[in-house]
């Protein structure tokens, strides 16, 4: 009688080298720190504290461009689609047909702040003040960026070229999938750079107005700077992330989230849409804040505040990977560096853990029945964040880099276990749909993503 033979073993897969690196990453972060001690001491100077917001940034996207054009070589990448060995000219028709679609961009951006009511307010007006003193440097420079540019592209005909011959009305050779996705790439560009620039112009104010002698016997004091100071690190490298688009470094955006599912459960978490919808239906927090209940015990108020400050820690840990490459709703490389050597949403976790460090003492201090609705209430928070994991796998998976990642994570990651207990949690990239649809075979470059059929 025959033994049922055991399951053969998986096949071990080898993690894909990410497109960044921690270490420059951290080196033009510290150079960016100095740069808030020297506003500090001379901030005073500069003419305004948008000014100030120009500063640091730079100081953060500068080095990590010169260390990476160094060290890591973006330009050769296959996903730049750029080849440099070659002399050639390249094509001003061409060049000028980019621009109309580039200006034509440009100015669509510009009439959907003046249409929305949510940009005529007063709390975007640093980030107006800077966009309208770069705005005629950066129409002027495009030019002979696009034009030389274009006689070192591989695949010339980008995104911009299909708008521009678009709106020229050479309909024959153009690419609809193209022009949407380089519109969905601006419009995830007009909402959320103003959004951050204006968090962060918040939180390095509070950096550079803050008392350190506060710090000393306080740690109520060391947790408040503590959590604004991570906060700043994280929107520091998103809205660099967001400004710093360009194929000569390998950051452009490849491709653009498709799914009105994966814009929905994106945009859900961010003003103004997180404030009129979470005031209705995902009020879990109206309680006291998780300080109240720990303040007359020190060392328990200590010890939990330490924890929320490590999960906070860790999220914006999975920030620091990205450099110059952030941006959500986006392909831009496939980070597998940092804490994603160890997990897929690092960032996510850790935020969703912390939120439930931050709302529990309330919680349990209160009756059965509200307790049990505010948790069930934050469980639905999570499962947004849980459908913004899944929808951005989706995306991705468009990437056979990222089907490759997924598999290893699968295998080997802090959280492989999951898998194994929730099948149904498992990384399945075959039965994903493409936009049409129609189901693609594991692995298979997506249609719609003409950058990565370079690879």
């Amino acid at each position: 009688m025959k033994k049922n033979k055991k399951p053969a073993a998986a096949e071990a897969v080898e993690c894909p080298k990410s497109p960044t690196s921690v270490v420059i990453n951290l080196i033009a972060l510290g150079i960016s720190l100095l740069a808030v001690i020297w506003l500090r001491e001379y901030g005073q100077q500069l003419p305004s504290r948008t000014a100030g917001l120009i500063v640091v940034c730079t100081a953060l996207a500068v080095p990590i461009i010169l260390l990476e054009w160094l060290f890591l070589k973006p330009y050769r990448n296959a996903s730049a689609g750029l080849d440099f060995s070659r002399r050639k000219q390249g094509s001003a028709r061409r060049a000028a047909v980019k621009l109309l679609g580039f200006y034509a961009s440009v100015g669509l951006v510009a009439f959907v702040y003046w249409l929305f009511p949510e940009y005529h307010g007063s709390f975007y007006d640093n980030y107006f003040a800077v966009v309208k003193t770069v705005l005629p440097w950066w129409l002027l420079l495009a030019v002979p960026y696009f034009y030389w540019l274009d006689g070192h592209m591989l695949k010339p005909r980008d995104g911009y070229w299909h708008l521009g011959s678009w709106l020229l009305g050479r309909r024959d050779d153009v690419d609809g999938r193209a022009i949407g996705q380089l519109l969905l790439g601006w419009l995830v560009k007009l909402f959320f750079l103003p959004l951050m620039f204006v968090y962060l112009g918040n939180n390095l104010t509070t950096l550079l107005n803050f008392d350190f002698s506060q710090l000393v016997g306080s740690f109520r004091a060391v947790f408040d700077f503590t959590f604004n100071f991570l906060y700043y690190i994280d929107l520091l490298f998103v809205t660099v992330g967001y400004v710093c688009t360009l194929r000569l470094f390998d950051s452009h955006i490849r491709t653009a989230e498709p799914s009105f599912l994966g814009w929905g459960v994106a945009l859900i978490g961010y003003q103004p849409f997180w404030g009129s919808f979470s005031g209705l239906y995902l009020k879990y927090d109206e309680g006291p804040a998780w300080g109240y209940w720990f303040w007359n015990t020190p060392w328990a108020y200590s010890l939990w505040g330490s924890a929320i400050l490590l999960l906070i820690a860790i999220y914006v840990w999975a920030s620091v990977p990205f450099g110059i490459r952030f941006s959500n709703l986006t392909h831009r490389g496939i980070l597998t560096n940092g804490p994603y050597r160890y997990t897929k949403h690092p960032a996510y976790v850790s935020k969703n853990l912390s939120w439930w460090m931050i709302s529990m003492p309330f919680m349990v201090s209160t009756t059965a029945d509200e307790a049990l609705r505010h948790s069930l209430l934050l469980l639905l928070v999570n499962f947004i964040y849980f459908m913004r994991a899944r929808t951005e796998e989706r995306h991705l998976s468009w990437d056979p880099d990222y089907v490759a990642y997924a598999r290893y994570i699968e295998q080997r990651g802090l959280f492989a276990f999951v898998g194994r207990w929730f099948p149904l949690l498992r990384f399945k990239p075959g039965c994903l749909l493409n936009i049409g649809g129609q189901p693609r075979a594991q692995g298979q470059v997506h249609p719609a993503a003409p950058e990565l059929a370079t690879k």
